[in-house]
């Protein structure tokens, strides 16, 4: 066994390549890792294990949209080997902070590779771009989260690859519990009547899930929480409510509870719960984890569409 193991690190470390010799030969502890949110540094967590030491900028329960970096931020980016980032302009303010600490860090976009889809109802992201950008929350398809593993761990395999042969077995176990719940997700979701797979969250982060999973959803915010809905944003979706039906309203762990209120309020629909879509809960919460997280989400979900 031993010796397949060390057979299975020699031959990733000669397929990733050349590694820097200071950093493989030198490094006496973890692997210091920056990740932009939350959902990064968990699954930075799971496929290095006790061998990345990981820090995430924007914490559980926090808005990566309008996130504002602080000087401990830019130190921390400053000390990293390696920066994890979304990519897809998820983290508009990342490239200054990058350029600011003076950061020798290898920036590891975890997105690479994706197919991506375009921002639901014209959003844009707020980049002020006049075409549909991509939508940047490829993580809520969990076939897609798995493509995030594999290119997290091809990263610390590169910057480590005397732990090579460890990361991957990590992502690989990683890989199949994320598509055991992809099945699960499919299963749950699809017991669901199409007519009834329609919901109301208050801002548009769902565009992978609803594609996966053959979800509909409403949002009077579009992909980023940085801009306000106008009150013609707001009467049109009341009015999309009250023709299609739609009972099953939810608000994100990282955005303001008032509007998604005042929708419920004025069309009729049911408050069906919290789902975490840019940012995980606090540790011991119910979405403290990738996996959990997508459980959760489900979990609301499925009772929410149930009322419609």
């Amino acid at each position: 066994m031993l010796q397949k193991v060390r057979l299975a690190a020699a031959v990733l470390a000669v397929l990733i390549g050349a590694v820097t010799p200071s950093l493989a030969q030198t490094r006496t502890g973890p692997i210091k890792v920056v990740a932009s949110f939350s959902i990064l540094a968990d699954m930075v967590r799971t496929v290095g294990g006790d061998k990345v030491q990981v820090q995430s900028l924007v914490g559980p329960d926090a808005d990566a949209h309008a996130y504002q970096p602080t000087p401990a931020d830019a130190k921390a980016v400053a000390a990293a080997d390696i920066v994890v980032v979304n990519g897809l302009g998820f983290e508009g303010w990342l490239g200054r902070l990058v350029k600011a600490a003076e950061s020798k860090a290898t920036v590891v976009t975890a997105s690479q590779g994706i197919k991506t889809v375009k921002a639901a109802g014209g959003h844009n992201h707020g980049h002020g771009h006049g075409h549909r950008a991509a939508d940047p929350h490829a993580w809520q398809d969990v076939g897609r989260g798995q493509a995030y593993v594999k290119n997290i761990a091809a990263a610390l395999a590169k910057a480590d690859a005397a732990n090579a042969a460890i990361y991957q077995a990590n992502a690989e176990r990683y890989v199949a519990e994320l598509a055991q719940l992809d099945t699960w997700v499919k299963t749950e979701l699809g017991a669901i009547p199409a007519a009834k797979r329609k919901v109301i969250t208050s801002h548009d982060a769902f565009a992978y899930f609803a594609e996966a999973y053959g979800v509909s959803f409403l949002s009077p915010v579009g992909v980023s929480t940085e801009k306000e809905p106008t009150a013609k944003d707001v009467a049109k979706l009341v009015r999309q409510v009250k023709n299609t039906g739609v009972k099953a309203i939810f608000v994100e762990n990282m955005t303001d509870a008032r509007l998604v209120e005042q929708l419920a309020k004025e069309a009729g629909g049911v408050i069906g719960g919290t789902l975490y879509a840019d940012a995980l809960s606090k540790p011991g919460g119910m979405a403290d984890s990738y996996v959990k997280m997508v459980r959760h989400n489900v979990a609301v979900l499925r009772d929410g569409m149930a009322k419609n």
